[in-house]
Order: structure tokens, then sequence, then C-alpha cells
């Protein structure tokens, strides 16, 4: 049995470990679960590093589950949080579920005849029938309100100026219960989650024992930051999303070819499954030539084959090709195949957009949101930074005519280096 957490501490997947965790994974075969928030109806990537540790554990002969919180989703996990969410209706709830589902079943074995077959569970599935006074008097009377207190993720909200609801505060409880459940009913003995959960988990070892005498063990790893300091996985269009339909291909691919070289010699460890010498060799070759880009183009490659398949990276390189390689070809030479490939790639796609013969193009580029301003508008094309199917617009006069529609149909604007957007004008 591969040693599980040898392999995940090199790729830097480790932070907090109790004691005793690696010794229990080297004994037997173990289950072990993450929870999945239902926030939204898909996962974002910041998803990705659970689910990969699910795979690991899986890979290296366990059992993972996969546990959906369609009941802690009713209540808010103040982790990390400075002020409290808004609360989910149910049926909104319940249709989030069931999409997460769906998209965590496309990563795990379910083959039922395997041993270590992965299993989705659903908290609401043993909370809608426990009572409240059920709840304080099972739960509630083994865990003390200074050991709830003690929490870093309690005390910073209760130092903060908007408080904690006792909706919030009921969390760790809740997750802890979740532990508990799946101890005695799955043979669960493990919990596994990002370093902001450390709290919530370790409530859950604590219930089993106070609660049952048993013994339950847990590690986190670290939560994704990027070297520059800005958010992982939010660009300017929002969240990067493992939905197809939220963030294309095209997009989820860019994402990661866009890293920074220092991230992408700390994601290609985490998001993908290369082994380690052929990660130390990549990682050589790239500092050889960084121009090149190797980290990054195989990081992109490895994951967007892994969330959406080899035939969408196939695509997401020909679109890549289409806009960047060959920029000196003339717009006209694209096909209406090419533009309509390229439609749903950039953050301002207007398939309505209804062009007025002779609008100023610094109109249009406010009308539709490619720049905030007139003024904004007006020094880019000023610089000579903006380009209108790929020919440089150097006047700020330009005025906008049917005759120069692709296919009698798009438009395709350059803003900068890198930023392309494809206006329909039906």
């Amino acid at each position: 049995m591969q040693d599980l957490i040898e392999e995940l501490q090199w790729r830097g997947m480790i932070q907090d470990i109790m004691p005793g965790t690696k010794e229990q994974l080297n004994k037997e075969m173990t289950t072990a679960y993450i929870g999945f928030d239902p926030t939204a109806d898909s996962l974002h990537i910041g998803s990705l590093v659970p689910i990969i540790l699910l795979i690991h554990l899986q890979k290296a002969g366990h059992k993972p589950v996969a546990l959906v919180g369609g009941a802690t989703g009713m209540v808010g996990d103040p982790s990390g949080k400075s002020e409290e969410r808004n609360l989910l209706s149910e049926d909104i709830l319940n249709h989030n579920v069931a999409c997460v589902k769906a998209q965590l079943e496309k990563f795990l074995d379910f083959d039922a005849s395997k041993k270590n077959a992965a299993e989705m569970a659903n908290n609401y599935d043993w909370f809608k029938d426990f009572s409240f006074l059920n709840f304080i008097r099972d739960v509630g009377k083994h865990i003390t309100v200074n050991y709830m207190m003690a929490k870093d993720s309690v005390k910073k909200r209760l130092d903060g100026e908007t408080g904690m609801s006792f909706t919030e505060f009921s969390y760790q409880l809740v997750q802890g219960y979740d532990f508990y459940w799946l101890y005695k009913n799955k043979n669960c003995k493990l919990q596994m989650g990002g370093s902001d959960q450390w709290g919530n988990i370790v409530t859950g070892t604590e219930l089993i024992r106070r609660k049952d005498g048993g013994e339950a063990f847990a590690f986190t790893c670290p939560l994704i930051k990027k070297a520059d300091g800005g958010k992982f996985g939010k660009t300017e269009k929002g969240n990067i999303w493992l939905d197809a339909v939220k963030t294309s291909p095209y997009q989820f691919y860019q994402f990661w070819l866009n890293a920074n070289d220092i991230d992408a010699e700390g994601w290609i460890k985490i998001f993908t499954f290369l082994d380690k010498a052929t990660i130390d060799a990549l990682i050589a070759e790239h500092k050889q030539d960084a121009a090149k880009r190797i980290l990054q183009k195989m990081l992109a490659k490895e994951i967007t084959v892994f969330v959406h398949g080899q035939n969408e990276y196939n695509k997401a390189i020909e679109t890549t090709d289409k806009l960047f390689a060959n920029t000196n070809a003339a717009a006209e030479d694209l096909s209406e195949d090419d533009l309509n490939t390229m439609e749903g790639i950039v953050k301002n796609n207007y398939p309505a957009y209804k062009i007025k013969e002779g609008v100023a193009v610094i109109d249009l580029l406010v009308d539709t949101d490619i720049f905030f301003s007139k003024g904004e508008a007006r020094k880019m094309i000023q610089n000579g930074g903006l380009s209108i199917n790929r020919k440089k617009v150097v006047g700020t006069e330009l005025k906008i005519e049917s005759s120069m529609l692709l296919h009698n149909k798009y438009l395709l604007i350059q803003k900068g280096k890198k930023n392309y957007y494809l206006i329909s004008c039906n």
C-alpha cells in the first residue's frame, strides 16, 4: 500500500496532521471523508484540492467518502468568513447538492465491486429527523462552550464588529456530528480538509472520543494562495468553475497557462498526478528557459484534461492558437466556425447586441462593458492598445460601420495584449 502521507508531503499538501494518522493509514485500508459545501450549483477550482486528496487516498488503497453538506449548507460555516453569509432556500440547496454530486462522480471510482469504492453521502439524510432537543442532549452535552470558544474561527468573529449568530456558532457541533455519524455507520476514521477546517475537524475527533470512546484522525492541507497576493481561483470574471457552462474549457486552460513561475512550480505538484521525477525534470527544464513556459503549459494541459477531457483540451489549444499564435493573419481569414468557437470564451459576448450604423467606437466599447468609461477607452486607443478585427485603432473618432462586420455578424476586439472580446451583432 502506497504511503499516502509521504506522497502528499512532497507535494506540499499537508499542513496539520493529528498524531497517529500516518500509522493508521499504513496499518489498514481506512475510510476517510471530506465535506463539500453546496453553496453554488458547481464546484470551483478551490474544490480541486479536496477532490485530488480523495483521489490520492483512493489510489493509495483507501476508501473515500465525499460528503455533500445538504444540512450544513443550511447553517453556514464561519471558518475563514468575516461575516455571516445569506442562507439558501431548501429548493436551491437541493438543486446545488444534486449538481455537486454529479461533478464529484466524474472524478472518483464508484465501482461497488472494489473494496475501496468511493461513496457519496449527504448529511441531510441523518439530520432531517434529528430534533433540536435530541441534538443538544445527545451531542451538545459532550462539547463544552469553553472548548468551542477556543476555536480561532469563533474567536475572530467574536472579536470582530459583526459578531456571530448562534446558527454559525453551532456549525462546529454539526460538522463534528457528521464525523461521528460516519465513524459509527461507515467505520470512517479520518477526516481531511483545508487548513481553515482544522478546528471543526478536531471537534469531530473529540466528539468521537467523548461520546463513544473511539479514536479518529485528521489532517489538513494548506489553503492555496497566489504568490502575487491575489486570491486563488479568482479573475476579473469571477470564480473559475468546474462547470464548462460557467467557465469554458478555454478560459479554464488560460487560467493555468497564465500562472506566474512561482505559482506554477507549486501548483504542478498539487494539481497534477505527475510523479516526482517528472516534475523535478520539468522544473529544471523550465528554469533553463522560463520564456518557453514549459511548466505552465504542462500544468494547464494536465488539469484541463483531468477536468474537461482530452477533446476539450484540444479545442482550447486550437482556440489559443487562433487567438494568439498567428495574430498577423487577417481577421477576415477566420471562418465563421472559428468565430463561433470563440463565442463564450470572453468576458463580454453580446449575442443580441444591435449595432447602430456609424456608432462611435468609444460608445461601442463602453456600451459593451469592454471599458468602464469613455476616458479609459480613449486612453487605451491613444496608447495604441486597441485593435478591431486585428487592425489597430489609430484614432478615437473611428465610426463602426456594418461593412466592418466579419461574416456580416462579428467584431473581434483586442484590448491590450491578452484580452479578446467577440461581439455578435445581430
